[in-house]
Order: structure tokens, then C-alpha cells, then sequence
């Protein structure tokens, strides 16, 4: 299992199956508040509004509340204020753990994610001690089972991706994010059809884990995915397939 891609997958597999999605709406409605009050209201003159935009189509929001959103972030509606930190750490086997976070109470998120790295066998690091390890770019996953390599190498190499990984069930394209819309476009009027296309932090390398650190790691990617502030978490890890299997990942 890939930390950067593999985890994603299971995220969305698991968001459609359980009963979170209250949470996943409100990590959306979060980002589109922040988007919008950092650069504006209008998503043709704010790209990271417009992603976060058709995140919240892609889970199937409702307009009203993408709209209304948008209007606490501008300040036409009345909205709780959010601060974006980022927290750096390190889990089991010295994986790298970055940690984005919306917060209205910064010492309650602190508080949270270092607990809960120090519960799962890791710690929380200064500032800039593992965010180099990471870069970040867009990410379209597709199944293998679903489309063609050739065709989708036609598609996404014109519109500006820079490459293409496979996994055992996966492809994984990769492009700039300032190319990430361009790239998406090209996949969807070429009707390709694909699991989930979003802004990460892809690692530069990746750290193999087995046995009781493989779990650990699981479990701490889990825990603080649980956690209300915290938006998107980031690892630098590889656990066998059958880890994955045994903990209820897919």
C-alpha cells in the first residue's frame, strides 16, 4: 500500500461505505470557506476554489450549500474563521507525517494531533522537518480493470501530465497542479472513467513497513483522519496488501 495514493483510495471507498459523510462535508465546506476568503468568491479568478468546488460535487453536495459556503468565506454570511496549519511529524518505522488542519482553536488541534501521534508509536516535529519530502501535484486514480493504458496515456500526456505509475490494481496519473484542471478535462470529455481526481502531497520516496509497524501505521493514518480539524494527512509509507486486508482497508 502506497501511503500517497493507495490511502486515498481506501479513504473514498471508505467515505462511500460508512456513515461519515456529515464529516466529509464538513472538511469540504471548510475548504471552500477558507478558498474563498484567502483569494475571493468568483472560482474563474480562484483556482483552489475551483477545486475545492468540484471536490464537493464529486461527493455529490448540494448547490445551496456550496453557495452558502462561499458567502461565509467572503464575509455575506455570518461564518466561523478557520486557520490553516500544518503539522510535520513522524510515525512508526520513521515514516514522514504531514498533517493539514482548518482550525478555530489552535491549541485543541495541537493537542489532538500530538496525542495521537505519540499514541501511535510517532511524534510531532518541528516546522519543515519532513514537508521537503514531499511535492505537491495533481493525482487522477483509475482501475486497470477500467480503462486502457495506451488510451490513457494518449489522453492525459497531451493535456499536460507528467507521468504515469502503475500499482497492482491502479494507475496513478501525475501532473503539475496548475495543470491538474487542464488534465481532468481531457479525461472527462474522453469519458475515462476514474476514481477520484485531487491536490496532494506526493512523496519524493517511500519508507516499507511490515508486521506490528505496518498496523501502527494503519491506525494512526485512521486516527487522525477521525479528527475534525484536520482536512488532509500525508505519509511516506508502503504496507503489504494482506495489512491492508486484515484491517479492513481495500
Amino acid at each position: 500500500m502506497s501511503g500517497h495514493s493507495r490511502w486515498s483510495s481506501i479513504k473514498h471507498k471508505k467515505g462511500a461505505a460508512d456513515a461519515k459523510r456529515g464529516k466529509i462535508f464538513s472538511r469540504l465546506i471548510k475548504e471552500i470557506m477558507v478558498s474563498a476568503r484567502l483569494a475571493g468568491g468568483d472560482p474563474a479568478g480562484n483556482p483552489r476554489l475551483r477545486q475545492a468546488i468540484l471536490a464537493a460535487k464529486a461527493e455529490n453536495m448540494p448547490k445551496e450549500n456550496i453557495e452558502r459556503g462561499i458567502k461565509k468565506g467572503t464575509g455575506e454570511l455570518e461564518g466561523t474563521r478557520y486557520e490553516e496549519i500544518a503539522y510535520e511529524g513522524y510515525g512508526p518505522g520513521g515514516v514522514a507525517v504531514l498533517v493539514e488542519t482548518l482550525t478555530d482553536n489552535k491549541n485543541r488541534t495541537t493537542a489532538d494531533v500530538r496525542h495521537i501521534l505519540a499514541k501511535h508509536g510517532g511524534n510531532l516535529g518541528e516546522t519543515g522537518c519532513v514537508s521537503w519530502l514531499f511535492d505537491k501535484k495533481g493525482l487522477i486514480v483509475f482501475d486497470k480493470e477500467k480503462v486502457k493504458e495506451e488510451r490513457l496515456m494518449n489522453v492525459v500526456l497531451d493535456a499536460g501530465a507528467e507521468d504515469i505509475r502503475e500499482t497492482e490494481k491502479e494507475f496513478e496519473v501525475i501532473a503539475p497542479p496548475e495543470s491538474q484542471e487542464n488534465v481532468r478535462g481531457a479525461v472527462e470529455g474522453a469519458q475515462l472513467a476514474y476514481n477520484f481526481a485531487e491536490i496532494t502531497m506526493y512523496p519524493q520516496n517511500t519508507v516499507e513497513l511490515e508486521g506490528r509497524d505496518a498496523e501502527k501505521m494503519f491506525r494512526l493514518m485512521e486516527a487522525l483522519e477521525d479528527v475534525d480539524d484536520v482536512q488532509k494527512v500525508y505519509a511516506n509509507f508502503d504496507i503489504p496488501d494482506s495489512v491492508i486486508e486484515k484491517l479492513g482497508g481495500s
